[in-house]
């Protein structure tokens, strides 16, 4: 299956401007640099900090599949250093008087919300032809993502340079797009991803009995919700801005005033939320930034009520969001999203 794939992948690269061919050509790089997990702990020539990292990583794995019924397969089974700090540099669009993101569809995945690359050259050069077509860009580092279960997705280097809840929170995040996956509707998908990892992680530091780890994680959820929430407020706010279908100069001015009245927000509550969050409102803040957020958070809430539903019963829980995966992209947005994923991607500007 994964050489089909790659076939695939190799022969539409010229029909797709190359992306494609890029993309199958760093998926393979990746695939060649994989090195077996037992392999490595197994050699006293493994350093010891990489040796404790893949100790861990190997229980969280094992956690994973016993403890939260995420898939039993390959991945994360083995490790690839990539020699580089990010595994794929992420591009969100959008346009630039919309809230909605762009969307790029593929042979496998289907529509997603934004375009990876392997090369951060290769993002920003895209991201450049795109702002230069009008279009508010944002450039991201991507430290893990998952292949739906097609490749045997590694432990990479890019995952190891946090600590033991972040690494917990990537693992569960990935492994939950191989247990479930909607073609077409990325909001929904990251949402899904996001629940399961947040419950996966409370669940891995209780049951550790790390109670300091675990108050710190759910304060810093508790900060990461607060700014969600702002992002939400002027989401809703540009919304309606971009409805009114003012002149254009008009409408850029308005703009750039609800951008800085959403930093001024920030900034008033920077004492209590930490300065973690000043890339989000810095200079580069504009529409695409605000979607990247939207996209993984606006179903959050939505799939969190459908958890405490099940009484965090993830069996059941997963039940009910396989039972949403079957309705329409707009009666999943109505049942779980509300009203703040939108009407669908941005249209060209």
């Amino acid at each position: 299956m994964p050489f089909r794939i790659l076939v695939v992948l190799l022969a539409l690269g010229p029909l797709a401007g190359c992306y494609l061919l890029e993309t199958a050509s760093g998926q393979l790089e990746l695939n060649e640099r994989r090195v077996p997990v037992a392999k490595l702990l197994a050699d006293p020539g493994t350093a010891a900090p990489l040796r404790a990292q893949l100790e861990l990583a190997t229980r969280l794995r094992d956690y994973a599949s016993r403890e939260l019924g995420l898939p039993d397969n390959s991945s994360y089974r083995s490790y690839a250093d990539l020699g580089r700090p990010y595994v794929v540099w992420n591009v969100f669009a959008a346009a630039e008087f919309s809230v909605d993101p762009k969307t790029w569809c593929f042979p496998i995945a289907g529509c997603v919300a934004y375009r990876g690359y392997f090369a951060e050259a290769r993002a920003r050069r895209f991201a450049l032809s795109l702002e230069s077509r009008g279009w508010d860009v944002a450039v991201g580092g991507v430290a893990a993502y998952s292949t739906l279960g097609h490749f045997a997705d590694p432990v990479l280097n890019t995952m190891l340079g946090w600590d033991e809840t972040e690494l917990a929170a990537l693992m569960f995040h990935e492994l939950s797009h191989q247990l479930l996956y909607v073609k077409n509707d990325t909001a929904f998908n990251e949402a899904f991803a996001t629940v399961v990892e947040n419950e996966g992680v409370r669940r891995w530091l209780a049951a550790a009995g790390n109670g300091s780890a675990l108050q710190e994680f759910q304060n810093r959820e508790a900060r990461y919700a607060e700014v969600v929430a702002l992002v939400t407020e002027a989401r809703a706010r540009l919304r309606l801005l971009y409805a009114r279908r003012l002149p254009p100069a008009e409408m850029r001015a308005l703009k750039a005033g609800e951008l800085e009245r959403l930093r001024a927000a920030y900034a008033a509550r920077r004492a209590r939320l930490g300065a973690g969050y000043q890339w989000l409102f810095g200079a580069e803040l504009n529409n695409a930034l605000l979607a990247s957020v939207a996209t993984y958070q606006d179903c959050v809430p939505g799939l969190e009520a459908r958890l405490e539903e099940a009484g965090h019963d993830l069996p059941r829980f997963y039940a009910a969001v396989r039972a949403l995966a079957k309705l329409t992209a707009a009666q999943r947005r109505a049942a779980v999203c509300g009203q703040a994923s939108g009407g669908g991607p941005a249209a060209a500007p």
